[in-house]
């Protein structure tokens, strides 16, 4: 069995540290509706200035050892993983059974993504 190594785990890590970020800047303002939207977009981008510095140093230290389209199913989980946390604790919205499916589904294409490689 192969080890994993830093350049493994880290863009991983570091990806869930931007998507924290991402989601912030893009979902966060819907908990202020009634701020100027000229704020909400200032916030927004001082938000995503760290999540770009996070993002493109983990996807150049991943493509090491991962493919762009492994890069991006990465992301496209780790997207969804952070978001349904963030829609519950912090939107407090409930996911249902229909978003489970799709999420189910979307973490099925990443498995062929991964399977094929194997």
């Amino acid at each position: 069995m192969p080890s994993l190594s830093m350049a493994h785990l880290l863009p991983i890590v570091m990806l869930f540290g931007s998507n924290i970020f991402m989601t912030f800047a893009w979902y966060g303002h819907l908990s202020y509706k009634s701020t100027a939207i000229w704020l909400a977009i200032l916030a927004s981008w001082m938000i995503a200035l760290p999540e770009y510095m996070l993002a493109v140093p983990a996807n150049r230290i991943g493509s090491a050892v991962y493919s762009a389209a492994e890069l991006k199913t990465m992301q496209e989980v780790i997207t969804l993983t952070v978001f349904a946390g963030f829609s519950v604790f912090w939107l407090k919205e409930s996911l249902t059974w229909s978003h489970a499916i799709g999420f189910a589904l979307i973490a099925a294409g990443a498995f062929f993504i991964f399977h094929a490689k194997a």
